[in-house]
């Protein structure tokens, strides 16, 4: 069945008549408007102050909050980052941007404004894993098509390989150089066969690059190998400058979704990378920084930059202690725990955004979340979002744009699973039960080495003053477990109405069905 469109008809006439305006007749305009909306007893929809700038979202694989030089990291450990810092120096550094826990949750979020558990994606998507997107969520893609964008991914997916998930079904027009699953996929070959999987089943699992033709359909046209994983990344870009030159050519408002491999495990970089930091981790990162540039010089020289937003996130901490010698590197800066966890250094991480005129440059540490790009961007450019369904992510609009000094944004849960791990509640980090274990300690039991069943707690941590999360102040701060109470209410509330569906069990695999 088509999927509810997120703009009503008084939406879809206001735009129209605006498109047909003239400068002489704007307030006339503007008067028949009002009037259509009264008489359709109807609030009208900020279409005549609706922007259409082109938007560009890149999207970074497992950088953590410390790697870049505008965070602290950069050219200090060994791996400058001069384009992300010219970008992070250019638009608004955000500093307190949360994420979720893992490469698909995050995703998730990002696309559809609401936590991952709502549309079954809490679980990092693994070979075999038959979680996907279901087909009933609005995503970005479709929220800009809606307002007659021309929608593009390249690179990273990571939401599922079902047809109903894949990007060119969930609002995109084209697919190019497509990672439906994760790079270190391109190790489940050997790993597979050392578990002792069927031939049959490797072959039907091992990963593989993919392209749209023109009905929407994804076209295998090579193997998604640990050699190609070198060439990959400059790949995406050339796909991306490539697709940007066409539509500043054409004209119509355009948006682009660039999906990174970098700095996901394994590290394989281009040759001119290759050894040009003292680890693999660094040349990933600095090859990251120089193809982001290259993404950056397009919109330049294409002459579009005053009217593009330019958006650069990444998905989720860095896994220092996840990863094999020399690949280990990634630095989540004060915070503790890394991916997977639900502690801060796992969900906090480096995030930017540029509208030059817009959006005054300089740094913030106003919480934002990776939630509220979807509700923001649209309005920004005039879209309703349905409203049969609960969405977690806020409209940070006025923020960003100067109209308002405070995010609308004061918490946001954490989830380990379906399972809710942790609260951020301003600069409070609250956790029912107390959590132990994480890629560094992998003895623990649970998701990634994450063990959350442990008697005690609830633990409470202050962030500001004690960002390792190394003293509990829960006994002296009784006050703030009331406000974990409150809002794991209100989310249980909408619950009842919006069931999540089920999860995806870990030890289920579908290997050899």
């Amino acid at each position: 069945m088509p999927k509810q469109k997120p703009f009503s008809a008084v939406a879809r006439r206001a735009e129209t008549m605006a498109m047909k305006t003239r400068s002489h007749c704007v307030a006339q305009a503007l008067a028949c408007l009002m009037a259509i909306a009264a008489t359709a007893g109807l609030l009208l929809p900020a279409v005549a102050a609706a922007e259409h700038p082109n938007v560009v979202l890149m999207l970074a694989d497992n950088v953590g909050w410390g790697d870049i030089g505008a965070y602290g990291g950069g050219e200090v450990r060994g791996m400058p980052t001069p384009r992300l810092d010219e970008l992070a120096a250019a638009g608004m550094q955000m500093t307190q941007f949360l994420v979720e826990p893992g490469c698909t949750p995050s995703r998730a979020a990002l696309m559809t404004g609401r936590y991952s558990v709502r549309s079954g994606l809490g679980t990092i998507i693994i070979g075999g894993l038959r979680n996907t997107l279901q087909s009933g969520e609005l995503t970005l893609g479709e929220m800009f098509k809606s307002r007659g964008y021309a929608t593009a991914i390249v690179g990273k997916w990571h939401l599922g390989s079902e047809e109903q998930s894949w990007p060119t079904r969930q609002g995109f027009d084209e697919y190019h150089v497509g990672v439906i699953e994760t790079s270190e996929s391109t190790l489940y070959r050997d790993n597979m066969r050392r578990a002792g999987v069927a031939d049959a089943e490797i072959e039907r699992l091992v990963p593989r690059i993919y392209q749209s033709d023109a009905d929407g359909n994804l076209e295998a046209v090579r193997e998604y190998t640990t050699e190609y994983r070198r060439q990959i990344e400059g790949d995406i870009a050339q796909a991306s400058v490539d697709y940007i030159e066409r539509q500043a050519k054409d004209g119509r408002p355009f948006f682009l979704y660039v999906g990174w491999t970098h700095t996901h495990y394994p590290s394989l970089t281009a040759p001119e990378f290759t050894g040009k930091s003292t680890h693999r981790y660094g040349d990933a990162l600095m090859e990251l920084d120089h193809r982001t540039g290259q993404v950056l010089d397009a919109i330049e020289q294409a002459g579009i930059e005053d009217n593009t937003i330019v958006i650069w996130l990444s998905d989720n901490g860095a896994s220092p202690d996840a990863a094999p010698w020399p690949d280990k590197g990634g630095f989540n800066g004060f915070f503790r725990g890394e991916l997977g966890d639900p502690t801060e250094g796992s969900i906090r991480t480096a995030g930017m955004i540029r509208w030059p005129g817009k959006i005054r440059p300089g740094k913030s540490n106003e919480m934002i979340a990776i939630h509220d790009f979807l509700p923001t961007l649209a309005a920004i450019v005039g879209a309703d979002l349905p409203q049969d369904r609960p969405y977690d992510g806020v409209d940070q609009s006025d923020f960003f744009l100067g109209r308002q000094q405070k995010s609308n944004r004061e918490h946001l849960l954490t989830f380990v699973n379906n399972d809710i791990a942790a609260l951020r509640w301003r600069h409070y980090r609250i956790y029912p039960k107390a959590i132990r274990g994480s890629f560094s300690n992998p003895s623990q039991e649970g998701l990634l080495g994450v063990q959350v069943e442990k008697n005690g707690g609830p633990d409470v941590y202050n962030i500001e003053m004690d960002p390792r999360e190394e003293i509990s102040i829960g006994g002296d701060n009784a006050w703030v477990v009331g406000q974990w109470l409150r809002l794991v209410a209100e989310y249980n509330q909408s619950l009842k109405k919006h069931p999540n569906p089920p999860g995806v069990s870990l030890t289920d695999t579908g290997f050899g069905r």
